[in-house]
């Protein structure tokens, strides 16, 4: 079998034929590809789980960033969740992009009688800098989809948007990640990948902060020199999510996501005249990676 630390399937491996576990996705679509619900379950198929989705919104988006978007009505969304879960069940959840208030409530309300770990991205804003959460969200974010979360994976702009903490360097990480866990997700994890824009940051290594308030969990591995890293996030929370539906601890689920994201991130490649992706499947595009399908 597989290890799931190294980004394929866990011990608890389906036999040929069965259903490996299911993820559920509850994001945005993006017409590109890169991020969203497509990098969402591009990762789980990577890493060996059943992907399925909820679609909040849907975004015109491509390289250059995002030029429409249009949030789907609280009742879609409740639909979806329900007929995928009543039916097809779940071993964890991933939620991305909700875009409004009244989605994050009813996207709250629908994890709160699930009992599959959930692993929050609280997206407020695209990598090209677009607005994809409504400003009055916020509230709803902190109060009512943060306490039914596993673990939240903010970059440190939504660090700061959730907390007001601007941090400046790892030192500040510690306070950072205890300001998230006030609001009653299990751990916080935070994504130190942009400390290499401010100013006297340590730049030669990526630092993430995993931390449930007990344990401290430093992750680093040196920063890379490319340009294009769009859905880095999206995939890394699907990627948690995955493991923790092969039954891994949140340590060694946000480790081994962790890894499975830095070589995608090293894969990038170049897509339309702006950023392009993260290559979600380069294990399979590797000489010693295993070949498309075998996990």
């Amino acid at each position: 079998m597989a290890d799931p630390a190294a980004g394929g399937p866990g011990p608890d491996q389906a036999a040929a034929g069965a259903a490996p576990p299911r993820v559920l996705t509850v994001a945005g679509s993006d017409s590109g590809g890169g991020a969203g619900i497509q990098a969402d379950l591009k990762t789980m198929l990577a890493l060996g789980v059943h992907g399925m989705s909820v679609v909040t919104a849907v975004t015109a988006q491509n390289s250059r960033g995002v030029q429409g978007s249009w949030e789907l009505p609280a009742a879609a969304v409740r639909a979806q969740f329900r007929s995928v879960v009543d039916d097809i069940g779940v071993q964890a959840v991933k939620t991305g992009m909700l875009a409004g208030a009244g989605t994050v409530t009813a996207v709250a309300e629908l994890l709160a009688g699930t009992a599959a770990p959930v692993v929050v991205d609280p997206v407020g804003v695209s990598s090209h800098g677009d607005r994809l959460l409504a400003a009055e969200a916020l509230d709803a974010v902190r109060t009512r989809l943060l306490p039914a979360a596993t673990v939240v994976t903010p970059n440190l702009d939504e660090t700061a948007w959730l907390t007001g903490i601007r941090v400046a360097g790892e030192a500040d990480m510690p306070r950072a990640a205890a300001a998230l866990l006030a609001y009653g997700p299990r751990w916080a994890l935070v994504k130190g990948g942009h400390l290499a824009a401010r100013a006297g940051a340590d730049t030669a290594d990526a630092v993430d902060l995993l931390t449930d308030g007990t344990e401290e969990h430093w992750l680093r591995v040196p920063r890379l020199p490319v340009r294009h890293t769009h859905g880095t996030g999206c995939t890394l929370a699907s990627a948690v999510a995955a493991q923790l539906a092969w039954g891994r601890a949140v340590p060694e689920a946000v480790a081994a996501a962790k890894e499975y994201v830095t070589g995608a991130i090293a894969g990038g490649f170049p897509l339309g005249a702006g950023t392009g992706p993260v290559d979600h499947g380069w294990r399979w595009r590797t000489a010693a990676g295993p070949a498309p399908g075998t996990g």
